[in-house]
């Protein structure tokens, strides 16, 4: 039987700030994307106890009953969850921060304006394991490069941005901007307006497998950004005011990504993610997938967040997506949606939350 974390300390719906407020229908179609989608493959349990047993039940309702407005939809959370908050020894709060699709005008081909390219997946670049890894290669890495005496580090950002891997016909769209570029490799996918007209999405499909280094943090460090304004829109304009200073700020990120094109099936609904569905924008949470399981709700107050067009943020999430600086128990990061909007929304989030997970309620028997 699944043991549920002791960090998870049930409450009434009443004890989560604007319960009864929030427009859950969003909330709702979120989670049946995810319950369609556990039809083809099950997701994997998070260790803090909210199994994916525990969920099949609940994914399966939600796909035989019928919800079409807020009140139906809160309905359906309150009868088969219980909110429990999400506290740690170490800290009573959470903390979120904000990611989106970015947009940007692209080239099918290399110009002099669109030089920067987003790469496909190296041939040479392979998944690590505890089965294949090199004795020497950093227990870290995911991935490595295969060369004829076997695996090593794969080239770091500087180094393919510097020609590493440049003859082997990666390029899958041009941009202009290399801090664009570089923002959507954080982002991890991007809508790309084609010069040609055509509207393209690329997602993430791999990566060198280096340690994510941000340079938010460096230029705080050095005191460049103070604390308070510290925002994507704040980095951007650092770079912008300091061009001969920008190129190597950015390769202190030794991570990079791959790309793999994605359909745009549904302007509205941003990309494909690590849960598989579609994310939502103001629904969709990014999690630490070792502790959480995906498709887990979590009911969200941040109470000085003024973003989505509302006072303070209170807002029930669906865990979709996950990322390499989203680590612990009560850190998310909340998906804005597509576009500039978007960005300027997501840009300046970094604020302290609540947490309180959805715990289904046959996993807090005797507790309640």
């Amino acid at each position: 039987m699944t043991m549920l974390s002791p960090l998870f300390k049930p409450v009434a719906f009443t004890e989560c700030p604007g319960w009864g407020d929030d427009n859950q229908l969003e909330a709702f179609q979120a989670f049946a994307r995810s319950a369609a989608r556990v039809l083809e493959k099950p997701y994997k349990s998070g260790s803090l106890g909210i199994s994916f047993e525990a969920l099949a039940p609940i994914f399966t309702d939600s796909r035989e009953t019928l919800i079409e407005n807020d009140e139906q939809a809160r309905q359906f959370f309150e009868k088969w969850f219980h909110p429990a908050r999400v506290e740690t020894p170490e800290m009573k709060q959470g903390f979120v921060t904000g990611f989106y699709e970015p947009e940007v005008i692209a080239s099918p081909v290399r110009t002099e304006r669109f030089s920067v390219p987003f790469l496909s997946r190296p041939s040479d670049l392979v998944d690590v394991d505890d089965n294949n890894r090199p004795e020497a290669l950093d227990p870290y890495f995911a991935f490595a490069r295969q060369t004829a005496t076997g695996l090593v580090e794969y080239f770091d950002r500087a180094a393919i941005e510097t020609g590493a891997i440049k003859d082997q016909n990666l390029e899958i769209a041009f941009v202009e901007s290399a801090v664009d570029a570089f923002f959507i490799h954080v982002q991890g996918a991007a809508r790309l307006k084609m010069t040609d007209g055509r509207l393209r999405r690329i997602t993430y499909a791999a990566k060198t497998g280096h340690r994510f280094t941000g340079v938010g943090k460096i230029l705080l460090d050095r005191g460049e950004i103070p604390l308070e304004k510290m925002s994507m829109q704040a980095i951007r304009q650092w770079l912008a005011e300091n061009p001969d200073q920008a190129q190597n700020l950015l390769w202190n990120n030794r991570s990079y990504i791959f790309f793999r094109e994605a359909a745009v099936d549904d302007v509205a609904l941003g990309p494909i993610a690590a849960a598989k569905v579609p994310l939502t924008g103001g629904r969709s949470l990014a999690v630490d997938r070792l502790l959480h399981t995906f498709g887990t709700p979590f009911y969200i107050s941040a109470p000085t967040l003024n973003a989505f067009g509302g006072k303070g943020f209170a807002r029930l999430m669906i865990a979709q997506d996950t990322g390499s600086a989203i680590v612990g128990p009560a850190r998310g990061d909340l998906f804005a949606g597509s576009g500039d909007a978007a960005g300027e929304i997501a840009g300046g989030i970094r604020h302290e939350a609540d947490f309180y997970a959805l715990v289904p309620r046959s996993l807090l028997a005797g507790q309640i």
